[in-house]
């Protein structure tokens, strides 16, 4: 493929201008700024006048929306190396908010605020830090509730919870509709085969099955991650109870959801200082598929450069930079439609839809 390669070189002076430009594309901001927007923060301040207390209400959210945003981007072993900010450096770190159900009078003012954060900026902090964390969003994942089988009661109810929708690894529990393709699944022994056709209709990349079970004054929440080309991943929390297993469900449910948080993160949660360069193959159909990866590859949050080596009318050579390890940079192309395989030791990349 080299010396097919070597006719087409002089096309390539166009080629690098276009891809490094492209990794600044729209696309990738927006997905950025969604992670880093933290929605519905309440705030409630008391002033000499009304202007006054609007702006402590805000000045006093700030900080509750970068702990929200601080735990989102990073492990839970790491929440409490957050990095302590005052007024000043919070500021620095924001872009803008929206206010929604404002309420105020002379001396108080209530509302809901959405504090929206500076992706680049926030990036600064937590590697200047040394804070590993997770620079793009999750795919979706489907919950199946199992107590200890499939289940719809309220254990069901308590994941569904409109509540804990609000996290970095989005999520849909599995309703009564698709029981009958979930007949028989088996905690231990399932795997991805049995739950892909659910998972498909569900437009979910992933399933996590969570199965809760009372003994001994407590619950126990167990997680068995599932997912298309990967060995399944097990986790499990306890969680006492109280008063009743009934009762106990919201905060199992919780604890449930930050341990699928947990498990993505273990996997995701880039280190920056940890950095890598990979040649890849891409078979180019046409030139609208062409421009479709390259979008796609602005896209994807730890690549930092791209460079076509080599060209021809039916492949590119691509030298991809990126930051992190391998399997995060192929879970992260997977998050933007695009397949990184090994072939004969060389790489392949390909749309997701790809032949």
């Amino acid at each position: 493929m080299i010396s097919r390669f070597r006719r087409f070189l002089p096309v390539l002076a166009l080629v690098f201008l276009v891809v490094p430009a492209l990794l600044a594309a729209p696309g990738a901001a927006w997905a950025a700024e969604d992670l880093f927007t933290v929605a519905d923060i309440h705030v409630d301040a008391t002033a000499a006048s009304s202007t006054e207390a609007m702006n402590a209400a805000i000045s006093q959210g700030r900080p509750k929306a970068f702990q929200v945003l601080f735990r989102r981007l990073t492990r839970q072993q790491d929440w409490a190396r957050q990095p302590p900010l005052d007024a000043g450096a919070l500021l620095r770190l924001s872009r803008g908010f929206t206010i929604a159900h404002e309420r105020r009078s002379t001396t108080r003012y209530v509302a809901d605020i959405t504090y929206m954060f500076n992706p680049d900026a926030v990036a600064r902090l937590l590697r200047a830090n040394s804070i590993a964390y997770a620079g793009a969003p999750a795919r979706r994942v489907l919950v199946i509730p199992m107590s200890p089988g499939v289940s719809h009661g309220p254990w069901s109810q308590a994941l569904a919870n409109p509540a804990l929708q609000d996290r970095m690894v989005p999520f849909v529990v599995a309703n009564a509709e698709e029981d009958a393709g979930l007949q028989g699944l088996d905690f231990n022994t399932a795997t991805w085969n049995d739950v892909a056709a659910v998972a498909v209709r569900e437009q979910a990349a992933q399933v996590a099955m969570v199965q809760a079970v009372y003994a001994n004054g407590r619950i126990t929440v167990n997680i068995r991650r599932l997912g298309p080309g990967e060995p399944p991943a097990r986790t499990q929390v306890d969680v006492p109870l109280m008063q009743t297993v009934g009762t106990t469900y919201p905060a199992a449910a919780d604890a449930a959801v930050n341990a699928i948080e947990d498990l993505w993160k273990a996997r995701n949660v880039i280190d920056y200082g940890q950095r890598g360069r990979i040649s890849a193959d891409l078979r180019i159909v046409s030139l609208p598929q062409w421009a479709d990866v390259q979008n796609q590859l602005a896209g994807v949050s730890n690549v930092t450069g791209v460079t076509v080596v080599a060209m021809d009318m039916a492949y590119a050579r691509l030298s991809i930079a990126y930051i992190g390890n391998l399997d995060q940079l192929r879970d992260a192309m997977g998050a933007s439609g695009l397949n990184l395989t090994s072939r004969g030791g060389q790489w392949q990349l390909s749309a997701s839809d790809a032949p």
